[in-house]
C-alpha cells in the first residue's frame, strides 16, 4: 500500500484539509460559516495545485544521471539502496533491518478519536548504487514516499511504521556534490558511519550517554552522542588531512524539492498531475459555492 511521508511544506498535496473544512461547513450551516470554510478551501487548493505542479515539473524535467558523471548540483540518481555501515539501521517499532523508517503511536480516545502518542523517524544515511558507482543519501529533510507501511492495533493503540529497505529500487532528487580532499565540515554520511560503529557496542554506548541509567537513549542523550561523534569527526580530519572522493546527494540549499522515493518517476508524475486536477477542480467547485451561498 502507498504511503506517502510528507514535510510540513507538502502536507497540502494529499491532505484532507479540503474534506475538514467541507464537515465544519456542514456542522456550521450559517451563510457566514460556508463562506468562511469555502473560501479557504479554495485557497488551500490553489496552494495544493502549486505545489503538485511544482513536483511533476521537477520530476519530469530532471533528467536521470549515473553517479560516476553526474554533474555538481541539482540531479536525479536512480539505483538499488544499500546500507551505509554496520550494523543495519533497525526499524523503531518492528525492529527489522532497513535504511530508513518512521513511525507514529496512536491512542483512541472515549470520543473514539486517534491521538498522536509519539512519532519520529530515522536520520541515518544510506547509499544508493547505480552501474557506475555509489553514492551517498543525506535524508535529512527530504519528502519521502514509501510502499512499505505496516499498521497494526494492540489494545487501544494503533502503531504504523513506513520503511524503505535493501535492495529497493530507489528515485532521488536532491543536490549532488563530491567531496575530495580536505573537507570544510563534518558531513552526514561520515556522522552516520562513526555512530553506526558506535553503536556494534551498545553497553560502552550507553554508559557514555544514558545519563539517568534507563536503558535507553533519549532524544537529548542521542543528540549528546552525535555532538561527541561530530568532535571526534573533526580531530580525525584534521590528522587525516585529506579524504578520498565521496558523492553525497541531500537537501538542496537552494530549496528546490528534495525526494526519496521506491517509485519510479513515471508513477509518481501521474500521481502528482491527478492531485493537481483533484485541486484544480475544488478550486473551481469551491468558487461556484461562494457563488451560490452569496
Amino acid at each position: 500500500m502507498l504511503a506517502s511521508l510528507r514535510r510540513s511544506y507538502a502536507q497540502l498535496i494529499t491532505s484532507g484539509a479540503q474534506l475538514l473544512l467541507l464537515f465544519v461547513g456542514f456542522r456550521l450551516h450559517t451563510r457566514s460559516g460556508w463562506l468562511y470554510c469555502l473560501a479557504l478551501m479554495a485557497i488551500i487548493s490553489v496552494f495544493a495545485w502549486l505545489s503538485s505542479l511544482n513536483r511533476l515539473r521537477a520530476i519530469r524535467d530532471t533528467p536521470t544521471s549515473k553517479v560516476a558523471s553526474a554533474a555538481q548540483g541539482y540531479v536525479e540518481l536512480a539505483g538499488l539502496g544499500e546500507p551505509f555501515g554496520e550494523p543495519p539501521l533497525l526499524s523503531r517499532l518492528r525492529q527489522l533491518p532497513c535504511l530508513w523508517y518512521r513511525y507514529k503511536v496512536e491512542r483512541r480516545t472515549s470520543k473514539n478519536k486517534w491521538v498522536t502518542e509519539d512519532s519520529g523517524e530515522s536520520q541515518d544515511s544510506f547509499q544508493l548504487r547505480d552501474d557506475s558507482g555509489l553514492c551517498v543519501v543525506d535524508p535529512e529533510q527530504a519528502e519521502i514516499t514509501t510502499q512499505h507501511r505496516d499498521r497494526w492495533h494492540e489494545g487501544n493503540h494503533r502503531y504504523t511504521e513506513w520503511k524503505l529497505i535493501k535492495n529497493d529500487n530507489l528515485y532521488v532528487l536532491g543536490e549532488f556534490r563530491t567531496q575530495s580532499g580536505m573537507i570544510e565540515s563534518t558531513s552526514r554520511a561520515d556522522l552516520g558511519a562513526l555512530l553506526a560503529e558506535w553503536k556494534k557496542d551498545m553497553p560502552a554506548l550507553h554508559r557514555r550517554f544514558d545519563l539517568d541509567k534507563d536503558g535507553e537513549l533519549s532524544m537529548d542523550e542521542w543528540l549528546l552522542a552525535r555532538q561527541a561523534a561530530k568532535r571526534e569527526l573533526a580531530i580525525n580530519q584534521q590528522q587525516a588531512g585529506a579524504l578520498s572522493d565521496m558523492h553525497i546527494i541531500g537537501m538542496p540549499r537552494d530549496g528546490k524539492l528534495f525526494l526519496i522515493s521506491n517509485l519510479n518517476p513515471e508513477k509518481l508524475s501521474r500521481r502528482y498531475l491527478i492531485w493537481a486536477w483533484v485541486h484544480l477542480a475544488i478550486f473551481f467547485g469551491s468558487l461556484g459555492g461562494i457563488g451560490r451561498v452569496w
